[in-house]
């Protein structure tokens, strides 16, 4: 299988190359590689479209130049890829994320994430705040869904963390499969979905949906109508102006804010469903 690799030059590389990858995961491509330069993005050859390219000029304005060349590629091993560019992640004293072939330490939670380049493996900033977030709460005996769970590490550390079941659902066939490998890699266990919000059909206590801000305020209303009372549902991956657009999309479904985190303009946040 062919790739078309886009290699993007970005200037300031921060913060617009997070907020670049944001936007271009909405479209076909299916693994982002940071480079020194900024970010490539590689998608496969019948999938190339060029909708993406009017984002990009959404984004050239006084504060960020940014180019891009277009490579036609064959077929990736991205398992050499991943552990060219994949270094562990280390999220307070608790909680590694890596690689099978990175050397393991002493910490609480130890996730272990095979190479398939999947969104989530914890470098970028949403993530890295879910599972902060993650880690303050008690999850003992949970029901939680795993929504857009992209390598599952947000619902497999829940589970580590004692949920008594968790479901895990993307859109991406790609996530799918990674999401499976990594549930047996990290002996855990969980049902895994392909779809969209339209798959939910059972009330859990925690939601996990890590996606972007469209998407979230689109699935809202279900996310609503199938968390639990008292219920607690973590969003992420939008940036910190965009939290009161949220917070005011929650609060017509009876979701009460509760707290957030930052990293690098990126927010992940906490709310509640209210008792009535």
């Amino acid at each position: 299988m062919n790739y078309i690799a886009y290699h993007f030059h970005i200037l300031p590389k921060e913060p617009f190359t997070d907020i670049l990858l944001a936007e271009l995961s909405l479209f076909n491509f299916e693994s982002f590689e940071e480079t020194e330069e900024g970010l490539s993005a590689y998608v496969q050859e019948e999938l190339d479209e060029e909708g993406f390219e009017n984002k990009i000029e959404l984004f050239k304005n006084e504060k960020v130049q940014i180019n891009f060349q277009r490579e036609k590629v064959e077929t990736i091993n991205w398992n050499e890829e991943w552990e060219k560019n994949f270094s562990p992640i280390e999220v307070g004293s608790q909680c590694m994320v890596r690689a099978p072939f990175h050397k393991k330490k002493e910490v609480e939670f130890d996730i272990v994430i095979e190479p398939k380049m999947s969104f989530g493996t914890g470098h970028h900033a949403t993530t890295f705040q879910m599972i902060r977030l993650i880690l303050e709460d008690d999850w003992t005996n949970k029901k939680v869904l795993d929504m857009g769970c992209g390598t599952g590490v947000l619902g497999i550390l829940a589970n580590m963390k004692g949920a008594k079941e968790v479901i895990y659902i993307d859109i991406d066939n790609w996530c799918i499969e990674n999401t499976t490998e990594n549930l047996e890699r990290n002996c855990v266990s969980g049902k895994v979905i392909l779809g969209g919000a339209e798959q939910i059909d059972t009330k859990f206590d925690v939601i996990l949906a890590n996606i972007n801000r469209n998407i979230l305020i689109e699935d809202m209303a279900t996310y609503a109508k199938f968390l639990k009372q008292d219920g607690a549902i973590f969003f992420s991956g939008f940036y910190k102006k965009d939290l009161p657009i949220i917070q005011n999309e929650a609060n017509k479904h009876k979701l009460t804010f509760i707290k957030n985190l930052e990293k690098e303009n990126w927010i992940a946040a906490k709310f509640v469903k209210a008792i009535i």
